[in-house]
């Protein structure tokens, strides 16, 4: 089984990001307006001068992170933050016996939000920088060590500010720490939540038509949906990354075939159904299991599904490692009647001394190519040849995302009569799809 969608656990980082982006932007504005304010009563205007650039710093945040730049965001947050709290502290607050210096403190907190903001970053940059902020920590908090200059403020003043900045940087080390763990927790929460959905059946099919000439409804792609019991409908490209690092897609994949079976067999006791072809998607963990065809088989037993009617969809990745193994599971496959599909065809490690060898029924045009068909002359090239390609390898092709009628008239020119995507329908529940082959069927 694999997503279609691109985005994955990212997704749910990216909310931990532009969390921290916002709380970071609002501490630099309130920081900078009441130092400012109370410089400013004392005539400071030096300070007060640094901090409208830390306020005009947590405006720039906010507007960047609010027009999703969030990578701009995060570096100009972190270098500021670093600039000013590390000139306070060398230039401003100096220690002394009655007074000791607190500004570094905001160091701390500077340290987690990089963990979070440069996830993804090379390594130099994801360590470097937490690493430099260590180091300035542990040299302010480790020595009296600073620039005499007359702007150096009086203990009668950082003593009453020595407790206001320990309290905000606390604050700030609190909520980061707290954005920061909900980041690691967030995948665990869904874990648990996949664990349970799983074993209270909360996951269900939803059918995509594949269309014929003449829009005559030939088969089905098979999706898969969460019906999570608070969140309703959750997208798959939440959960089938996360599926597939923990291991979950196993069972998943299980139900999901199960589930096609059962419909197959429902559907074969239809007239207008029964010559429907199911298509369902094979995760790379799955076709990597020894015992894969032996489960395949089993289900199809099992449940009395008619195999020429089950397709099963595989992508170019699968075939990276182990083509050989592949290669033979398909075949025992094959020979008892389970048809296949290459999904996303051209869009990764398309090799034609491999796909000659695969006891392959039909090829995809990726929506990617189809999308720009008419206006992109690459990919109607590219439309062209897996066509050309698939017709000399006596392979169906079938393209998907066709969402213009001028797409599958385009299409249906160079030879491709198989189509599937929003023109003709989204993804439906099975009473809806239903309803939906049994109404075209009439107006045919």
């Amino acid at each position: 089984m694999s997503s279609k969608g691109e985005a994955d656990l990212g997704i749910t980082h990216m909310r931990r990001v532009r969390l921290m982006l916002w709380m970071g932007s609002i501490l630099m504005m309130l920081l900078g307006l009441a130092w400012g304010v109370f410089f400013g009563l004392r005539h400071a205007w030096i300070i007060v001068a640094i901090d409208g650039v830390l306020v005009a710093s947590g405006v720039t945040v906010a507007v960047l992170t609010r027009f999703g730049r969030t990578r701009s965001a995060s570096m100009l947050m972190l270098a500021s933050l670093f600039a000013v709290f590390c000139g306070i502290a060398a230039v401003f607050d100096l220690p002394s016996a009655g007074a000791p210096r607190a500004t570094h403190n905001y160091l701390l907190a500077l340290v987690i939000c990089s963990f979070v903001l440069l996830r993804g970053e090379r390594v130099w940059l994801y360590h470097g920088i937490p690493l430099v902020c260590f180091a300035a920590f542990l040299f302010f908090a480790s020595s009296n060590a600073g620039i005499a200059t007359p702007y150096a403020l009086p203990d009668s003043v950082r003593m009453t500010g020595t407790w206001v900045t320990n309290l905000s940087a606390l604050t700030a080390l609190y909520l980061s720490l707290h954005i920061m763990q909900t980041d690691f927790a967030a995948p665990v929460a869904m874990e648990s939540d996949l664990r349970k959905g799983l074993e209270g059946h909360q996951f269900l099919l939803h059918y995509q038509p594949q269309v014929g000439t003449a829009g005559r409804i030939t088969g089905a792609e098979a999706l898969v949906r969460w019906n999570h019991p608070l969140r309703g409908m959750v997208s798959p490209a939440e959960f089938i990354p996360l599926a597939e690092q923990t291991g979950l897609i196993l069972p998943l994949g299980r139900q999901v075939l199960e589930e096609a079976c059962v419909r197959l067999v429902a559907w074969a006791a239809r007239p207008e159904l029964a010559e429907l072809t199911l298509a369902v998607n094979v995760s790379a963990q799955q076709l990597r299991q020894p015992d894969f065809v032996a489960q395949v088989l089993s289900v199809v037993e099992r449940t009395g599904a008619a195999a020429h009617r089950l397709k099963l969809e595989l992508t170019e990745s699968l075939f990276v490692n182990d083509v050989d193994d592949t290669i033979t599971k398909m075949t025992e496959l094959k020979a008892r009647g389970v048809g296949f599909s290459l999904d996303d065809f051209g869009t990764g490690y398309s090799s034609l001394s491999y796909l000659k060898r695969l006891p392959l029924d039909q090829l995809k045009i990726d929506q990617s190519f189809v999308r720009d068909v008419l206006t992109d002359p690459n990919d109607a090239a590219i439309a062209r040849t897996v066509v050309t390609l698939g017709q000399s390898l006596g392979l169906a092709v079938i393209a998907e995302g066709v969402e213009t009628e001028g797409q599958r008239e385009f299409l249906d020119a160079i030879g491709c009569h198989a189509f599937q995507g929003y023109l003709f329908s989204r993804p439906l529940p099975v009473d809806q799809f239903e309803a939906f082959v049994q109404a075209k069927s009439r107006s045919l």
